[in-house]
């Protein structure tokens, strides 16, 4: 057990995020119990995670994709409504962090993505805020491979382009969820393959015409890892019970 603004005031540390300037608030949204014990983490705010949540009996409800983004509808009324009303109603917390979850150094999504993709000599790409956002490391290692180990780790199918050079691929940068946008400063410092969760009509172009290979593994698929892995760690840490809920969805 440990009250709630001790645990917020330890990942408020942890995530640093004082210092990251974000779309969405982080830490609590939602006011719940004041003592936690038991944490439901994933990756959205759902209304079928919130019934999970309730179903497995928790108090706080740990997540990524959390809520009031910016230029989100403000009225509380018809979907929001029916979230925030069930999480008042049973009394849970719901605690968000959105890219300080994408980029700490040992938890983050960038972090454990490029773990399962078995990357070595991991760094952030330069000149992007906050710093981790992208990063880069390296590999031994062929596109087809990549993709095969990429599929097997996130259980789903990937969309990949390869590039006409092609071959062997030793260097790779990446950023999880909708990071297709980063593609041209990831070929611009050297990878020779780009792995993000989604993909736009030009992003394909870009890929052809700047010679990298291209990988989109899914926003969902890519954005499992960090919040799990944060629940792991307050487990530890505190002794608190955490179960990861992992709600299906194929974007």
């Amino acid at each position: 057990m440990i009250q709630r603004q001790q645990l917020l005031s330890y990942l408020n540390q942890e995530l640093n995020v004082a210092a990251i300037k974000d779309y969405c608030p982080n830490g609590l949204q939602v006011e719940g119990s004041d003592t936690i014990q038991h944490i439901v983490t994933g990756v959205t705010a759902s209304q079928r995670l919130i019934d999970a949540a309730i179903e497995k009996g928790a108090d706080t409800l740990l997540v990524h994709h959390g809520y009031f983004w910016k230029g989100e509808e403000p009225t509380v009324t018809g979907m929001k409504r029916r979230r925030l009303g069930s999480l008042i109603q049973h009394n849970i917390n719901l605690i968000a962090y959105h890219l300080p979850i994408d980029v700490h150094p040992v938890w983050g999504n960038n972090a454990q993505l490029g773990a399962l993709m078995g990357c070595s000599d991991i760094t952030a790409v330069n000149g992007i805020a906050p710093e981790g956002v992208v990063m880069q490391g390296s590999v031994d290692t062929t596109f087809t491979d990549l993709v095969i180990t990429i599929e097997r780790a996130l259980g789903r199918p990937c969309v990949a382009t390869e590039s006409a050079q092609q071959d062997a691929v030793t260097r790779v940068a990446w950023c999880t969820g909708g990071g297709q946008s980063f593609i041209e400063q990831a070929a611009t410092a050297g990878a020779e393959v780009f792995i993000t969760g989604e993909v736009s009509e030009q992003t394909i172009h870009i890929a052809r015409e700047m010679n990298i290979g291209f990988i989109a593994a899914g926003h969902h698929a890519t954005e499992r890892y960090g919040v799990k892995a944060v629940g792991e760690h307050l487990a530890n840490e505190f002794g608190l019970s955490v179960d990861f809920i992992d709600i299906d969805n194929p974007a």
